[in-house]
């Protein structure tokens, strides 16, 4: 298994939810964004259905994750842009449409390094996740190559790398060792998130607080013995593709 790319000059990660990419990839967004990389944030969905309260303002639930996730960038040390594509949580395809948008995005801010859910995973669950890795993947080819959306009137735009999370197969590893509580500073802030995904069910109980950042720590362990890097360390796993 590789071990980390140089630190790249900016990084984008297109995520379907707020949340995704600090649980996916934080660890490595803030190890980058500590050595000098400009880190963004491209979320395709409102977040909309994330919450078990069938009772919730699903306007006023919209309006907290984006600050929550705006929030949750700057704990990672991220400095770049946090764009939101708004489409509803649950109903987001990946279409033509689609596609141009996150072309746009990816010719606007002109990463180095893309981080995307792998579409290709077996057996996947959530739609978002699936479509969200298409339009990663097929963003970057809108917005490499010329003769796709010259309506954008901006400068193409080929990224260096692509690096897939959750992928069906892993084989690059960034060793994140020393960014474990970054990673969970960043997933804290989404508080609106603490029953369904942090299994924080009282946020003023430290033991529940810390069981969830031991949590982080475990699941950062596993990843560098899978990567065998040793006792001690911790780890992000990847599918690199470095043929853009």
């Amino acid at each position: 298994m590789n071990v980390d790319l140089p630190t790249p000059e900016s990084a984008l990660a297109i995520v379907a939810h707020p949340d995704d990419a600090e649980f996916q990839c934080g660890a490595t967004l803030a190890k980058w964004a500590a050595a000098g990389a400009t880190v963004h944030h491209l979320i395709c969905t409102d977040g909309s259905k994330g919450t078990w309260d069938a009772n919730i303002d699903q306007a006023v639930l919209v309006a907290e994750r984006q600050i929550e996730q705006r929030a949750a960038a700057a704990a990672l040390g991220a400095t770049g842009e946090v764009v939101f594509l708004d489409h509803v949580d649950g109903e987001l395809a990946s279409g033509l449409d689609q596609v141009s948008q996150v072309a746009y995005w990816i010719r606007r801010l002109c990463p180095a390094v893309i981080l995307g859910h792998d579409p290709w995973k077996r057996y996947r669950l959530h739609p978002d996740h699936h479509h969200a890795g298409k339009l990663a993947v097929e963003g970057i080819v809108g917005a490499r190559d010329p003769f796709f959306f010259p309506e954008h009137e901006l400068d193409r735009h080929r990224p260096e790398a692509l690096l897939l999370f959750e992928a069906e197969e892993q084989d690059h590893a960034e060793d994140v060792s020393g960014f474990s509580a970054a990673k969970t500073a960043g997933l804290l802030e989404h508080r609106s998130q603490f029953v369904t995904t942090h299994e924080i069910t009282d946020p003023d109980n430290p033991a529940q607080v810390q069981r969830f950042a031991d949590w982080v720590d475990y699941t950062l362990a596993q990843g560098a013995d899978e990567a065998g890097l040793g006792a001690d360390r911790h780890a992000e796993l990847y599918k690199l593709i470095d043929r853009l």
